[in-house]
Protein backbone atom coordinates (compact mmCIF):
# COMPACT_ATOMS: atom_id res chain seq x y z
CA UNK A 1 0.00 0.00 0.00
CA UNK A 2 1.17 3.49 -1.05
CA UNK A 3 -0.71 7.22 0.02
CA UNK A 4 -0.62 8.93 -3.12
CA UNK A 5 -0.72 12.26 -3.82
CA UNK A 6 1.46 13.12 -0.29
CA UNK A 7 3.49 16.20 -0.72
CA UNK A 8 4.87 16.36 2.96
CA UNK A 9 5.64 14.33 5.92
CA UNK A 10 4.39 15.40 9.17
CA UNK A 11 6.20 14.33 12.86
CA UNK A 12 6.18 14.15 16.12
CA UNK A 13 9.34 15.12 17.70
CA UNK A 14 10.12 12.89 20.82
CA UNK A 15 10.43 8.95 20.41
CA UNK A 16 9.98 9.46 16.61
CA UNK A 17 12.71 11.67 15.44
CA UNK A 18 14.66 12.45 18.30
CA UNK A 19 15.83 10.12 21.77
CA UNK A 20 15.30 12.49 24.10
CA UNK A 21 14.61 9.89 26.71
CA UNK A 22 18.27 9.89 28.28
CA UNK A 23 17.81 13.72 29.15
CA UNK A 24 14.70 13.46 29.96
CA UNK A 25 15.10 10.77 32.48
CA UNK A 26 18.12 12.67 34.08
CA UNK A 27 16.25 15.22 34.94
CA UNK A 28 13.18 13.25 36.14
CA UNK A 29 15.98 11.58 38.42
CA UNK A 30 16.84 14.81 39.54
CA UNK A 31 13.30 14.90 41.71
CA UNK A 32 14.82 11.39 43.68
CA UNK A 33 17.98 12.83 44.11
CA UNK A 34 17.36 15.81 45.42
CA UNK A 35 14.99 13.76 47.94
CA UNK A 36 17.59 11.59 48.81
CA UNK A 37 16.24 8.60 47.15
CA UNK A 38 17.88 5.92 44.70
CA UNK A 39 18.77 7.18 41.26
CA UNK A 40 16.84 4.69 38.53
CA UNK A 41 18.04 3.61 34.95
CA UNK A 42 17.00 5.27 31.78
CA UNK A 43 15.18 2.41 30.76
CA UNK A 44 12.85 2.73 33.99
CA UNK A 45 11.94 6.46 32.40
CA UNK A 46 11.40 5.76 28.87
CA UNK A 47 8.12 3.99 28.52
CA UNK A 48 7.17 7.19 30.01
CA UNK A 49 8.37 10.49 27.99
CA UNK A 50 5.24 10.11 25.81
CA UNK A 51 2.99 11.05 28.47
CA UNK A 52 5.57 14.17 29.45
CA UNK A 53 6.06 15.51 32.74
CA UNK A 54 3.21 14.02 34.08
CA UNK A 55 4.19 11.00 33.62
CA UNK A 56 7.91 11.55 34.20
CA UNK A 57 7.11 12.45 37.32
CA UNK A 58 5.10 9.50 38.04
CA UNK A 59 7.95 7.19 37.19
CA UNK A 60 10.17 9.33 39.07
CA UNK A 61 8.39 9.79 42.90
CA UNK A 62 4.58 7.61 41.86
CA UNK A 63 2.95 11.21 42.21
CA UNK A 64 0.03 12.24 39.97
CA UNK A 65 -1.67 15.75 39.08
CA UNK A 66 -3.82 15.35 41.91
CA UNK A 67 -1.04 15.77 44.19
CA UNK A 68 -1.05 19.19 45.94
CA UNK A 69 2.93 18.87 45.57
CA UNK A 70 2.64 18.39 41.75
CA UNK A 71 2.64 22.16 40.66
CA UNK A 72 5.77 22.92 42.07
CA UNK A 73 7.36 19.42 40.96
CA UNK A 74 6.63 20.11 37.93
CA UNK A 75 7.46 23.55 37.42
CA UNK A 76 11.72 22.15 39.22
CA UNK A 77 11.62 19.58 36.40
CA UNK A 78 11.16 21.74 33.90
CA UNK A 79 13.64 24.26 35.05
CA UNK A 80 16.09 21.03 35.68
CA UNK A 81 14.76 19.79 32.10
CA UNK A 82 15.51 23.25 30.46
CA UNK A 83 19.28 22.83 31.43
CA UNK A 84 20.09 19.77 30.18
CA UNK A 85 17.78 19.10 27.48
CA UNK A 86 20.37 18.91 24.42
CA UNK A 87 23.20 17.31 26.04
CA UNK A 88 22.31 13.25 25.54
CA UNK A 89 19.57 13.82 23.15
CA UNK A 90 19.99 12.99 19.12
CA UNK A 91 18.16 11.89 16.22
CA UNK A 92 17.16 7.97 16.02
CA UNK A 93 19.29 5.97 13.82
CA UNK A 94 17.95 6.68 10.09
CA UNK A 95 16.02 9.65 10.43
CA UNK A 96 19.02 12.16 9.20
CA UNK A 97 18.88 9.24 5.77
CA UNK A 98 14.77 9.44 5.97
CA UNK A 99 14.92 13.12 6.26
CA UNK A 100 17.90 13.54 3.32
CA UNK A 101 15.69 11.30 1.17
CA UNK A 102 12.34 13.42 1.41
CA UNK A 103 13.66 16.27 0.15
CA UNK A 104 15.97 14.81 -2.55
CA UNK A 105 12.08 13.66 -3.46
CA UNK A 106 11.14 17.24 -3.37
CA UNK A 107 8.89 16.33 -0.05
CA UNK A 108 8.49 18.76 2.43
CA UNK A 109 8.62 18.05 6.57
CA UNK A 110 7.61 19.75 9.32
CA UNK A 111 7.19 18.84 13.02
CA UNK A 112 4.03 18.79 15.22
CA UNK A 113 4.70 18.02 18.21
CA UNK A 114 3.07 18.49 22.49
CA UNK A 115 6.60 19.60 23.85
CA UNK A 116 5.56 23.56 24.43
CA UNK A 117 7.91 26.16 22.42
CA UNK A 118 10.36 26.70 25.56
CA UNK A 119 11.87 23.12 24.67
CA UNK A 120 10.87 22.37 20.93
CA UNK A 121 11.89 25.34 19.32
CA UNK A 122 16.07 25.09 21.41
CA UNK A 123 16.06 21.46 20.76
CA UNK A 124 15.33 21.95 17.04
CA UNK A 125 17.77 24.89 16.61
CA UNK A 126 20.38 23.18 17.64
CA UNK A 127 20.40 20.23 15.90
CA UNK A 128 21.66 20.08 12.28
CA UNK A 129 18.68 18.09 11.12
CA UNK A 130 15.88 20.08 11.64
CA UNK A 131 17.36 23.12 9.43
CA UNK A 132 15.42 21.98 6.76
CA UNK A 133 12.05 21.49 8.45
CA UNK A 134 9.50 23.84 7.22
CA UNK A 135 7.43 24.54 10.44
CA UNK A 136 8.11 23.35 14.35
CA UNK A 137 4.39 23.49 15.65
CA UNK A 138 4.93 22.73 19.83
CA UNK A 139 1.98 21.85 21.91
CA UNK A 140 1.36 25.91 22.79
CA UNK A 141 1.90 26.73 19.29
CA UNK A 142 -1.79 26.63 18.92
CA UNK A 143 -4.91 27.04 21.21
CA UNK A 144 -5.34 23.33 21.64
CA UNK A 145 -2.35 20.55 21.55
CA UNK A 146 -2.79 17.03 20.46
CA UNK A 147 -5.32 15.17 20.10
CA UNK A 148 -6.54 17.84 18.69
CA UNK A 149 -6.11 18.45 14.91
CA UNK A 150 -5.29 22.37 15.08
CA UNK A 151 -1.48 22.14 15.48
CA UNK A 152 -1.24 19.67 12.65
CA UNK A 153 -3.95 21.91 10.17
CA UNK A 154 -1.08 24.96 11.55
CA UNK A 155 1.41 23.02 10.02
CA UNK A 156 0.13 22.22 6.88
CA UNK A 157 -1.32 25.86 6.60
CA UNK A 158 2.43 26.88 7.05
CA UNK A 159 3.78 24.38 4.31
CA UNK A 160 0.84 26.17 1.87
CA UNK A 161 -0.45 22.66 1.64
CA UNK A 162 -4.10 21.10 2.34
CA UNK A 163 -3.80 18.58 4.91
CA UNK A 164 -4.89 15.47 2.60
CA UNK A 165 -1.49 15.90 0.95
CA UNK A 166 0.25 15.78 4.62
CA UNK A 167 0.88 12.29 6.45
CA UNK A 168 1.53 12.44 10.74
CA UNK A 169 4.34 10.13 11.87
CA UNK A 170 3.86 9.40 15.49
CA UNK A 171 4.50 7.28 18.51
CA UNK A 172 1.29 7.67 20.71
CA UNK A 173 -2.16 7.04 20.31
CA UNK A 174 -2.85 11.03 20.27
CA UNK A 175 -0.81 11.33 17.32
CA UNK A 176 -2.95 8.91 15.29
CA UNK A 177 -6.13 10.59 16.51
CA UNK A 178 -5.01 14.01 15.68
CA UNK A 179 -3.91 13.16 12.47
CA UNK A 180 -7.30 11.30 11.68
CA UNK A 181 -9.21 14.20 13.36
CA UNK A 182 -6.94 16.21 10.33
CA UNK A 183 -8.13 14.52 7.43
CA UNK A 184 -4.29 13.09 7.12
CA UNK A 185 -3.29 9.47 6.72
CA UNK A 186 -1.41 8.55 9.69
CA UNK A 187 1.15 6.18 10.51
CA UNK A 188 2.64 4.82 13.96
CA UNK A 189 6.14 4.82 14.55
CA UNK A 190 6.68 1.58 16.69
CA UNK A 191 10.02 1.39 17.74
CA UNK A 192 8.95 5.27 19.79
CA UNK A 193 8.11 5.56 23.28
CA UNK A 194 5.35 3.31 23.47
CA UNK A 195 4.28 1.81 27.27
CA UNK A 196 3.88 -1.74 27.82
CA UNK A 197 -0.42 -1.91 28.65
CA UNK A 198 0.13 0.25 25.18
CA UNK A 199 -1.41 -1.50 22.04
CA UNK A 200 -0.53 0.21 19.03
CA UNK A 201 -2.26 -1.87 16.62
CA UNK A 202 -5.51 -0.83 18.66
CA UNK A 203 -5.00 3.38 17.43
CA UNK A 204 -6.42 3.41 14.13
CA UNK A 205 -3.27 4.39 12.08
CA UNK A 206 -3.56 3.77 8.29
CA UNK A 207 0.23 2.13 8.37
CA UNK A 208 2.79 1.16 10.88
CA UNK A 209 6.59 1.33 10.46
CA UNK A 210 9.06 -0.72 12.49
CA UNK A 211 11.86 1.59 11.66
CA UNK A 212 11.99 5.32 10.25
CA UNK A 213 13.19 4.29 6.64
CA UNK A 214 10.13 2.12 6.92
CA UNK A 215 8.17 5.07 6.07
CA UNK A 216 9.29 5.03 2.36
CA UNK A 217 7.60 2.24 1.89
CA UNK A 218 4.53 4.00 1.93
CA UNK A 219 5.34 6.81 -0.10
CA UNK A 220 5.05 7.64 -3.43
CA UNK A 221 7.97 10.02 -4.68
CA UNK A 222 7.42 11.99 -7.32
Amino acid sequence: MKFGGIRAVLFDLDGTLIDSAPDLAWAADQLRLARGLEPLPVAHYRPAVGTGARGLIHAALGLGPEHPEFEGLKHEFFDTYQGCMNQRTQAFEQVNELVATLLQNGMAWAVVTNKIERFALPITAALPLFASAGAVIGGDTTPHPKPHPAPLLEAARRLGLAPERCIYVGDDRRDIEAGRAAGMATVAALYGYIGSADDPHTWGADAAIENPLGLLNFLEMP
